[in-house]
Order: structure tokens, then C-alpha cells, then sequence
């Protein structure tokens, strides 16, 4: 879309921006409890209340993530019900104290946290030190796409130590995790060997891997192993888990770098004694539950390095497929998120007129 359009669509949002919120309620998506089917409920919840250093912003877009999935089936310890879901967000801040940043009418991104309520409402509050402000030549559906799913591929690789000349392995490479990964590594030089459905070979091609495996190939291992030679994989990105994340170690060099985005498995001893790997465990979830100032703020600089990135034209970001805001709609994209199948990032837009 022409950068115009871009413009004045951000003009007419900023421009109905309310300095003071007369609402004293808001329509909101939320989790009755958690349940297999998930089931959602659409309800009116009191407008939050911001402490000194929290920003009022009114929701335009929320990002989808498996994460929300899954935990919408099993819950979360932390959670209250009902509870809102949703983790990545952009919208405009409609109140904020006098002189913190950003202020009213900036438009801004954000991860939101795991422990508290979620963003599927029509106001939401945030730190102003966790949120990064949206250029101006930026799609506010397209950045939210990217909290989650940039933020892990980004600390993914910095926990790996991706450096010129690595030997990367993604896996997944198709979702969302996958194509931003993907893109930041071979920036940094390195050499990407990533997975995914034969359909999706020529997107990932596209987005710089060097070489594409089908991850339904029965003689996948031998393949990679034909390809890459005997020294094995430098560094993997496992967002798969389970029995796949033991043959990923076997896959790697000795004293190889792995970062995982799931519950590790049991090992066998003998592998990890042979393999000796560096094994790290990724979690966005973290920076807030652990409640570490420091890591949310560079939550922050991470979000900016990323919007950076898409308003330079050095970052593609998945393809973005509408959801309604309402209760059956949203169900069903969850349910859509853990049974696979589709490449590109599911946004929830909601009435902001």
C-alpha cells in the first residue's frame, strides 16, 4: 500500500484520539475458563486504572501466537477467570502522565504480560518503557505481528551467538519464528539450513535459507547430514520440541549451540555426554514473571531494532490474515494456531472508529 494511504490512515487515528477517556467500560474477549475447546466469551470490563509510569492505549490491532492456544486449553497458573487474552498489541495511547514517553496520540507496540490480562480489549495499559513507538510508514496490523515472534527469534540467535561463517539450522522455518529468524540471520553472515512443508520451499527461499528440507522426509537426518557433511549443525533453533529436539542435538557438532522455544525432553545421558551441547531456553514470559525491569526494557530495544528493520525494508514480515474482533472468530483462529497449516500471522483488528 502507497505510503500515503499509510499517513493518512495514521492522521485520522491520532486525530479522533479522545485526551480524556469518557468510557468507563470496554468490550473485551476473554477466557470463562480453561478448556479444550476454547471456548470465549465476549463481556464489558471496566476501563484500567494506570499507576505513574503506565500508558493508556486504545487497542487497534492484537497479534495471535500458539502460546495464546495453548494456554487458553490448559490455562496458566498466574491467571484469574475470566481472563483476557492476548500478548501482542499496537494501538494509541490515549492517556498518559504529563511528560512521560510516549505521550497521547503516539502509536505504539507492545508484549504484554503472561501473568496479567491481555490485550483482546478495547483499552489496555502498558509501562511506557515496554512499549516502542510505530513509524509512521508502517502498517500498525503489520507490526503487530512482531513482538512475539520477533523477540524469540531475535533473542534465539543472540543465545545461539549467530556469527558470520555459522552453520544455523531453523526449524519451522514457514512460521512466523521461523521467517523472522531466517531473514536476522543471514544478516549476520550465517549459513541457514531450515524445514518446512514442500509448499513452503519457495517462501523460504525467498526470505534468504540456503538450503530447504521437507520436514516430512523419512530420510530427513541422512539428507541433512549428505548436505551439511560430517561436522554437523554449529547452532538450531528448535521450536519443535519433544523427540525432535534429541534429534537435533544428534545433528549438531560436538559442543554445539541449541536454543530451545519448548520443554525439553528426556535425554539419553549417553547423548549429551557425547555431544556435550549448550543448551538454552528461551522465554519471553520471563521478563515479566521474574519481574526484571532490565529485561522488559531490552524487550523494548528489541521491539525498536525490529521496527527498524521493517520500515528500512530489511525485514519481511509474514503474511497478515484479518480476524474479526468478537468471541466465535477469535475460538477459531486459536484453534487454528496449534492445528498448523497456514504461513502466515492471524490479527485480530478491532473497531477503533
Amino acid at each position: 500500500m502507497p505510503n500515503t494511504d499509510i499517513l493518512r490512515e495514521n492522521i485520522v487515528s491520532k486525530t479522533n484520539v479522545d485526551k480524556t477517556i469518557a468510557a468507563k467500560t470496554m468490550r473485551a474477549i476473554v477466557l470463562p475458563e480453561a478448556n479444550e475447546d476454547i471456548r470465549l466469551e465476549n463481556i464489558e470490563l471496566s476501563v484500567p486504572q494506570c499507576s505513574d509510569n503506565e500508558l493508556l492505549i486504545k487497542v487497534e490491532y492484537v497479534g495471535l501466537n500458539p502460546l495464546d492456544a495453548q494456554y487458553a486449553k490448559t490455562g496458566f497458573c498466574h491467571w484469574q477467570y475470566p481472563h483476557v487474552l492476548g500478548l501482542d498489541a499496537v494501538g494509541i495511547v490515549v492517556d498518559a502522565p504529563k511528560g512521560l514517553y510516549p505521550n497521547i496520540g503516539a502509536r505504539v507496540m507492545w508484549h504484554a504480560s503472561m501473568g496479567e490480562h491481555g490485550v483482546l480489549s478495547e483499552y489496555a495499559k502498558a509501562p511506557n518503557y515496554a512499549v516502542s513507538v510505530v513509524p509512521d510508514n508502517i502498517r500498525p496490523e503489520q507490526a503487530a505481528t512482531l513482538p512475539c515472534a520477533g523477540m524469540t527469534a531475535l533473542i534465539s540467535l543472540d543465545k545461539l551467538q549467530i556469527a558470520q561463517g555459522d552453520t544455523l539450522l531453523v526449524e519451522a522455518g514457514a512460521g512466523a519464528v521461523g521467517q523472522i529468524a531466517i531473514q536476522f540471520a543471514k544478516l549476520r553472515g550465517a549459513d541457514v539450513f531450515t524445514t518446512a512443508a514442500k509448499c513452503n520451499h519457495k517462501l523460504v527461499k525467498a526470505l534468504g535459507a540456503d538450503v530447504v528440507f521437507d520436514y516430512k522426509d523419512k530420510k530427513l537426518c541422512e539428507k541433512i547430514r549428505r548436505e551439511l557433511g560430517p561436522q554437523g549443525f554449529d547452532a538450531i533453533l528448535d521450536s519443535i520440541g519433544g523427540e525432535t529436539t534429541a534429534r537435533n542435538i544428534e545433528l549438531m557438532r560436538f559442543c554445539g549451540r541449541i536454543a530451545c522455544l519448548k520443554p525439553l525432553p528426556n535425554f539419553e545421558h549417553e547423548l549429551l555426554f557425547r555431544k556435550s551441547p549448550n543448551i538454552s531456553i528461551v522465554s519471553l514470559a520471563g521478563a515479566w514473571l521474574a519481574n526484571s525491569l532490565c529485561a522488559q526494557q531490552r524487550m523494548s530495544f528489541m521491539s525498536n531494532l525490529l521496527l527498524e528493520s521493517l520500515a528500512k525494508g530489511d525485514l519481511v514480515v509474514p503474511e497478515v490474515n484479518l480476524i474479526e474482533f468478537n468471541s466465535e472468530h477469535i475460538s477459531a483462529a486459536l484453534n487454528k494456531q496449534l492445528a498448523g497449516g497456514f504461513t502466515g500471522k492471524q490479527v485480530v483488528k478491532l473497531n477503533t472508529a
